[in-house]
Formats: C-alpha cells, sequence, structure tokens
C-alpha cells in the first residue's frame, strides 16, 4: 500500500501522470512470438479468485525487493476500478498477468504487469498490454501510462512498439533508488 500512497502523492503534488513499476521484460516481434507458442497463451480476466496464485508469481516476477504485497494485490484486484487479466497456459497455470486501474480522471494506469521468467519473449506481455488496452476503451479511457525501470531497456522497447512516449524520468522512483521513467500512450 506504501506505493499506492507514493502514487498519489507524486501525482496530485506534481500534477503529472505517475504510478508504478510495470515489470515486463522486453518481448519478441509477432513473428518470432508466433514461430515460438504465442496461441498457446490465453488471456482471461484476473480477479481476487487467483489473488494468491498471482501474488506467488509476483514474488517470482519482481525478485529486486519492488514486488506488492498481498494486500496490495488484494486492494487492486477487488477495487471496482480495476481492469485486470492474467496469461494462462493451455493447462490453466498462470504465467503473466496486468493489473490496470481507472483513475478518477479517466486516465488508464497500469500499475504492475509480470511475466514469468521462463515464458518471456514470446508475446505474453504484448497481448496483456493490448488486452488492457481493450478494458480501458470500454470503460472510456482516453490515455493510458504506466511507469517502467530506465534500465529496463526491453520492457521500454515493448511500450514504444506499442505506442507509449517516455513524458518524464522519475528520480529514485524505486524503492531501491532506481530510477523510473513514465510512459504515456493515447487510446484515441
Amino acid at each position: 500500500m506504501a506505493v499506492l500512497k507514493k502514487i498519489r502523492s507524486r501525482l496530485f503534488s506534481s500534477g503529472a501522470d505517475e504510478g508504478e513499476e510495470s515489470g515486463a521484460a522486453g518481448e519478441a516481434g509477432p513473428a518470432r512470438a508466433a514461430a515460438e507458442g504465442y496461441s498457446r497463451y490465453d488471456v482471461r480476466p484476473l480477479t481476487a479468485a487467483q489473488l494468491d496464485e498471482c501474488w506467488r508469481l509476483d514474488q517470482r516476477c519482481f525478485v529486486d525487493g519492488e514486488a506488492y504485497s498481498r494486500e496490495t494485490f488484494e486492494y487492486l484486484l477487488t477495487s471496482p476500478e480495476s481492469v485486470s487479466y492474467r496469461a494462462v497456459t493451455s493447462d490453466g497455470t498462470m504465467v503473466g498477468f496486468i493489473v490496470g486501474i481507472v483513475e478518477p480522471d479517466a486516465t488508464g494506469h497500469i500499475t504492475t504487469l509480470g511475466v514469468a521468467p521462463e515464458h518471456r519473449r514470446r508475446g505474453v506481455a504484448q497481448r496483456m498490454l493490448l488486452k488492457v488496452e481493450e478494458g480501458f476503451r470500454r470503460r472510456g479511457v482516453r490515455i493510458t501510462r504506466l511507469e517502467v525501470r530506465s534500465v529496463n531497456i526491453g520492457a521500454q522497447d515493448l511500450y514504444a512498439k506499442l505506442g507509449f512516449s517516455v513524458t518524464q524520468r522519475l528520480p529514485r522512483y524505486y524503492s531501491n533508488g532506481g530510477d523510473g521513467l513514465l510512459m504515456i500512450k493515447s487510446l484515441v
């Protein structure tokens, strides 16, 4: 919850749109993704019913101390403003998650995105990003934002490929002192 308080304080003190770590590793292009089984993942809604499974996966995705607490996930997944999805394999195993929140100003904030290390670079994050954008559009969102570590070049490349642009550097944004980048995309 401290991270969410930090988000709100930065948002309302600076006037800029900010938020939380989006932790996807870089994703492969469509040709490679198709060759590696792009269609073998199904993207489904993520609800509080998958809370524990999502939290455990988050612990694997963010081993650098930036993983969310179980309570934060519970808050996010039970919020009426939540637009969240999970990627699962054919046997139903969750291998990725994305959590978005529709903010009061109708901005879609992607608060976290994670893909199991062994399933990265297979198009999973890209599929979930596109799905959450669809969900945001259905809720009247016109702009979406996310934050990414300044050193996570793979994720930045994926977001740029999908139309996100860096609008602000966030010095010492992460709890370990690392800088973040605010990225924005128009959904209109």
